[in-house]
């Protein structure tokens, strides 16, 4: 159901770039905008990741640096069949994590060095076995696609707003403020949903890959009472870039309303405690 309903709103989103370039160019406008969204898709596509964790300040390492971070990662590798991650280190103080990449063959996880001082080996587990689940679903690769789109509906937006709209198809001066103004924050709340739709698939995942959903739950309620004291300055600076995070990074955005990259934090744990009485004796088995 999370599938259907993200391949939906990506509908959804392609059709409002789609209609909003057809209003401001007709069918020319509409084609060549296309072109131009479907290149920064592709760039994205390949330089993503890279782009992310330079922002970030991300630096790689392996067992002789984090033990005990790139063992975890490695063992649920492992257990999720999948190729093992590069493994980077964001130096905040903040607890929190991210993954990115286009696919399982090219991904890279990052945990900032508040969430490896802040959680114990099974929190972290659960946290890490989320952010593979990410991966495992190519979830980032949907969120670089949506971002993308989003960037290319302001791109018109703007646009429209500087240079006028479609003189004979067009909606009018009204009808393109409007859409000016409407459009990008149509694709904004499209975003959002797609990424709290993919949090929830990535808990249940992660939770199935660690064998213990009360691991996540109990990092999460950690993580989300410490990102409120502890800013992250990058993330604040590039508020495009938290619906990456498990949490979210910016300060005071913790309900679970339209402009939330992230649900509540009470309902995930909700939803894995839940799953924890479901799965029964499995979900008491202790990590290692």
């Amino acid at each position: 159901m999370n599938t259907i309903r993200t391949f939906m709103l990506l509908a959804a989103m392609t059709a409002l770039f789609m209609g909003l370039g057809y209003l401001i160019g007709g069918a020319g406008g509409a084609a060549i905008a296309f072109l131009v969204a479907a290149a920064m898709n592709l760039f994205a596509w390949w330089n993503s990741d890279k782009m992310v964790l330079r922002m970030y300040k991300a630096r790689r390492v392996d067992e002789t640096v984090a033990p005990n971070y790139v063992r975890i990662v490695k063992e649920l590798a492992r257990r999720a069949n999948m190729p093992m991650p590069a493994t980077y280190i964001v130096d905040n103080p903040q607890p929190n994590a991210f993954a990115t990449g286009r696919n399982p063959e090219h991904a890279a996880v990052a945990a900032t060095t508040g969430l490896i001082a802040t959680l114990t080996p099974e929190e972290l587990a659960g946290v890490m076995a989320h952010e593979l689940t990410h991966i495992k679903n190519r979830d980032t690769l949907i969120m670089t696609v949506t971002a993308t789109i989003a960037g290319a509906i302001s791109m018109l937006a703007n646009f429209a707003l500087f240079f006028g709209g479609n003189r004979d198809n067009g909606p009018g001066i009204v009808g393109t403020l409007a859409l000016a103004i409407l459009a990008p924050l149509a694709a904004a709340l499209v975003q959002m949903a797609i990424s709290r739709t993919r949090e929830y698939s990535a808990d249940a995942g992660g939770a199935e890959i660690s064998g213990n959903p009360l691991w996540l739950a109990s990092a999460l309620e950690r993580m989300d009472a410490a990102a409120r004291r502890a800013p992250n300055e990058t993330a604040e600076a590039n508020p495009a870039t938290a619906h990456m995070f498990i949490v979210n990074p910016l300060n005071g955005r913790g309900r679970d309303n339209l402009f939330s990259t992230h649900p509540a934090t009470e309902n995930r744990v909700s939803v894995l405690r839940q799953l924890a009485q479901a799965m029964g004796e499995a979900a008491r088995r202790p990590w290692g």
